[in-house]
């Protein structure tokens, strides 16, 4: 059993809430607009990471993949930055994961999860923070967003 923190457009901000989901999973999945590579390394640090380049993601980020496709505990996992590069026909996979949007969003289309975890880095618009947190085990998963609390002092 394993337990992920997902999250994407980070924007180069790891909040200190996020710090601490981080610090209770056992694997990451950031699903791009990374925009610094200290983000990157301090997710690294704390375990294994999968993490796709996304559109803000520029001349550090070259050697990030667009796409990967990962299997974590038997659940297999198709990850991406923006929605529209999802192919449209995938095979063999239970969870795609992606972002851009800042969006937090879960919908299971043809037996398969489409996850957006949102933006847990700089605020856009008045959009809430999130992330999610996930756990996996033998094939299965089960998945919960986490709210990120937002410091109205700074609206960051």
């Amino acid at each position: 059993m394993k337990q992920i923190a997902i999250l994407s457009d980070t924007h180069g901000l790891l909040r200190a809430p996020v710090m601490a989901e981080l610090a209770e999973a056992d694997c990451f999945i950031h699903a791009g607009d990374i925009d610094t590579p200290y983000i990157i390394e301090s997710i690294q640090k704390l375990g294994e990471t999968y993490a796709v380049r996304g559109n803000n993601d520029k001349e550090w980020a070259e050697d990030l993949p667009e796409s990967i496709t990962v299997t974590i505990e038997g659940v297999r996992f198709f990850i991406v930055h923006n929605k529209k590069d999802i192919p449209k026909y995938l095979t063999d996979i239970d969870v795609v994961v992606y972002g851009h949007s800042h969006k937090y969003s879960a919908e299971i289309i043809n037996g398969v999860l489409f996850l957006n975890p949102g933006s847990c880095g700089k605020r856009r618009f008045n959009l809430e923070l999130t992330m999610c947190r996930m756990t996996v085990d033998a094939g299965r998963y089960q998945y919960e967003k986490v709210l990120i609390p937002v410091n109205d002092l700074c609206n960051m």
